[in-house]
């Protein structure tokens, strides 16, 4: 039987993240006045680039089966079936941390990698609003440290989506010495990483809600008059909170399979019954026809 953590997770989550905000909220102190606790002692617990729901609908808090240790202090604790669950408020705040970082340089000045498939959507669209540079699919090594390529460019600093997949624009950034900011899942190392922003980098929603994210508050930065699209143009479908209630059908379904099962079963054990009962009647309507001979009945 499927339990209810593991049909209800997207759910849990919620519940859990909540909890987790409960119990890291702090106290107001009682010496002081109430009115005098400000506002961003509240939002500490709370996130602060866009609702949480955003997160969830995304799957941005979920990692990998793999932990490593630079990330195993943003894992809040492991799924029924072995995947990672970030803390959702940390995927936030670290988010918001690497925007304000990335915020301190021209479109010019710097540039964005990213070799996995899912993130290109987002990533091509991003670039088209701000008019950052960008390697998609396939980055040419030796791009920011051999002048005498062709292609050779300057840049301030690099943005990667994957510190795995594009560990060769990592090791460019790190003989030029120019800051990395990265995107880092559960199985990515940080060591080589300036700037980190942990999430959900393998999935196409993720990775839309990361650079819509961005986007939103590069251009707001750089006075970027561009109209921004929505969430779902950025990650390509329309986002609801679907994965539970398809959990909840096919496990209603099951149930209903293991019922209709049941009833077959007994259904089967009635019938043997029956025809049991049928021979057991059939047998003594034959031993009372049974006629004794004229020999016995004389003793012979």
């Amino acid at each position: 039987m499927v339990t209810n953590d593991e049909i209800n997770i997207e759910e849990s989550v919620v519940a859990e993240t909540q909890n987790l905000d409960k119990q890291g909220e702090k106290k107001p102190d009682k010496t002081k006045k109430t009115s005098s606790v400000s506002d961003g002692d509240k939002k500490e617990d709370q996130t602060i680039l866009t609702p949480l729901e955003d997160y969830i609908k995304t799957a941005s808090y979920l990692g990998t089966k793999v932990i490593t240790p630079t990330m195993r202090k943003y894992v809040y604790r492991r799924r029924l079936d072995g995947l990672a669950i970030l803390n959702t408020l940390l995927v936030d705040k670290k988010l918001a941390e690497g925007i304000d970082f990335i915020k301190q340089y021209k479109p010019d000045e710097w540039t964005l990698v990213c070799k996995r498939e899912a993130g290109w959507r987002a990533a091509k669209m991003f670039a088209e609003l701000t008019g950052v540079r960008i390697f998609t699919k396939k980055y040419p090594s030796g791009v920011l440290t051999n002048t005498v390529l062709d292609n050779f460019i300057e840049t301030k600093m690099i943005v990667i989506c994957d510190p795995w997949l594009d560990k060769n624009a990592l090791a460019d950034a790190k003989n030029i010495r120019i800051p990395v900011a990265a995107v880092c899942d559960t199985n990515n190392h940080t060591a080589d990483v300036d700037v980190v922003m942990i999430g959900n980098n393998k999935s196409n929603k993720s990775m839309g809600l990361f650079f819509w994210l961005m986007a939103r508050e590069y251009m707001k930065a750089h006075d970027i008059d561009k109209p921004l699209p929505s969430l779902e143009d950025f990650v390509g479908e329309q986002l609801v909170l679907e994965e539970p209630r398809k959990k909840k059908a096919a496990r209603e379904k099951k149930e209903a399979d293991l019922k209709t099962g049941e009833s077959a079963i007994e259904e089967k054990m009635r019938a043997l019954a029956e025809k049991a009962d049928e021979e057991v009647k059939g047998g003594a309507v034959e031993e009372e026809s049974v006629s004794v001979g004229e020999g016995a009945e004389q003793g012979v």
